[in-house]
Order: C-alpha cells, then sequence, then structure tokens
C-alpha cells in the first residue's frame, strides 16, 4: 500500500527557513520534517512512498540520493576515483518514488500527477509535507477498509494558540492559557482514499479541500477517522520551535518508533 506525500508548497510563512529549501526539508531535531512523517507511516509498516515534488524539489531528491552520507558514517577514497565506502549503514527499508508535480500546481492538481504510480484496485494514504501526528496509521487504514467508502478524512481538534479571557465588563474574571479548540474539527491531514477519487480532479489547479472533498461530502463517500491525539501542523517559526523543544526534551509525542 502506497503513501502519497504532497511536498511541493512554498512555506512562505516560515520565512528564511524557505527561502533556501522547501518546506518539508526544514529541520525538526536535526531532521527533515519530512523524515519525521515518513518514520511514522513507517512505524505502522507502510513503507512504499510517493512524493510530490513542486517548490526545490531537486533538494529532497539529492538528499535522498545521498541519504547514506547523511546518516551514515563513510570512507571516500579520492585516489580510487571518489569512491565511497559505507560503515555501519542507518537507513530505513524506504522505496520512494520522487516526482515532479509542477512548481505552481494545487494540492488536486499534485495528486492526479502521480496516479499511473498507484495501483487502481488499492486503496492509499496521502497526507501533506508539514505536520506530525501520534496517530495509529494501521487503525486509519483498517477504518478505511471496514466503512468500503471512497475515502477517509482524519478530523483533529486545533490546537490552542492563544491565552483566554473572561469578563466581567471590563474586569477580567479568569484566564486560561492556551485553551483547545471550541469543539470544532478540522481536517488532520491524515487520508486514505481509493483511486478513484482522483476522477472528481479537474486538472492542475484544482486543489484537493475544495472541489473533490466537497464532492464526496455531499454524496456520501467521505467517513471521518477521528483523532483526539496529538497534532501539530508546521506553519510558523513559533511551530517549528515548538516541534523542536518536543523533540529535543525527548517527549516528542509523534516518535512512535
Amino acid at each position: 500500500m502506497r503513501t502519497v506525500i504532497l511536498a511541493g508548497g512554498l512555506g512562505t510563512r516560515l520565512g528564511e527557513e524557505t527561502s533556501v529549501r522547501p518546506k518539508p526539508m526544514v529541520e525538526i531535531g536535526g531532521m527533515p520534517i519530512l523524515w519525521h512523517i515518513m518514520k511514522i507511516y513507517s512505524s505502522a509498516g507502510f513503507n512504499d512512498f510517493v512524493i510530490c515534488l513542486g517548490y526545490k524539489g531537486y533538494l529532497i531528491k539529492e538528499y535522498f540520493a545521498n541519504y547514506f552520507l547523511h546518516t551514515s558514517d563513510v570512507t571516500i577514497d579520492l585516489r580510487g576515483g571518489n569512491g565511497m565506502e559505507v560503515h555501519y549503514a542507518r537507513s530505513e527499508p524506504w522505496r520512494i518514488t520522487l516526482v515532479e508535480t509542477g512548481p505552481a500546481t494545487m494540492t488536486g492538481g499534485r495528486l492526479a500527477a502521480i496516479r499511473h504510480y498507484l495501483d487502481p484496485d488499492e486503496p492509499f494514504c496521502f497526507t501533506y509535507g508539514d505536520g506530525v501526528a501520534d496517530i495509529d496509521v494501521a487503525e486509519l487504514v483498517r477504518f478505511h477498509k471496514a466503512h468500503g467508502l471512497r475515502a477517509t478524512i482524519t478530523s483533529v481538534s486545533p490546537p490552542g494558540r492563544f491565552g483566554a479571557l473572561e469578563f466581567d465588563g471590563n474586569r477580567v474574571i479568569d484566564f486560561r492559557e492556551k485553551p483547545a479548540g471550541d469543539g470544532g474539527r478540522i481536517n488532520g491531514g491524515f487520508f486514505v482514499a481509493d483511486p478513484s477519487v482522483l476522477d472528481l480532479v479537474d486538472g492542475p489547479e484544482s486543489v484537493w479541500e475544495a472541489g473533490p472533498l466537497e464532492q464526496l461530502a455531499r454524496c456520501g463517500e467521505l467517513m471521518s477517522y477521528q483523532h483526539d491525539g496529538f497534532w501539530q501542523p508546521m506553519d510558523t517559526l513559533r511551530d517549528k520551535m515548538q516541534l523542536d523543544e518536543l523533540w529535543n526534551t525527548g517527549s516528542a509525542p509523534w516518535k512512535r518508533w
């Protein structure tokens, strides 16, 4: 079963971090957030990836092409034609297909562009290249296969970002630091779908979250998998710093491996 990761966006709200690299290559604890996302799936036994490239996608290609340089001890012998010997290789059992889907292609268009890499008779997982969660991917897939509809969306409660004040007139009578969401649930970005959902994509400018997802909901073919655990996107530098702190203190909830 293949896992598709959308990794082509600009990530403009991360400022200087994404002026030199694509957003999925921004590091959390010294490793790209893309690596963290792949480890979440790999820990559940999903090791076959298709990565949709766009903005500065060549950097993602170079990272995986030189993966042993990033993760292992090596000896480079310049006397022997620049040969490289890898010592104590540390790598994951991943098969990674890196696909150029266009610098300005929208999310639906990127999915449609990789359709020929999918098994038409098997559902596929997909997610964005900028968010982590302690989600049980294997359970998510079992849930999808059990209900029999064309697509499953993971719903989450958004994390609180600001302290909330309660007033009596102008007098503050209560303060709650970073409360959770108001009860509403949002798209958590972890999907499972039948390849037939890509029939709903009109072209490169199609936004998955607009037309296709709305159509699936209206025709009763979209089921929600409720995730109540940890979930955090990396939209801003503040988010990155928070994720870094969790990882560096050994308390990263998404680390299921």
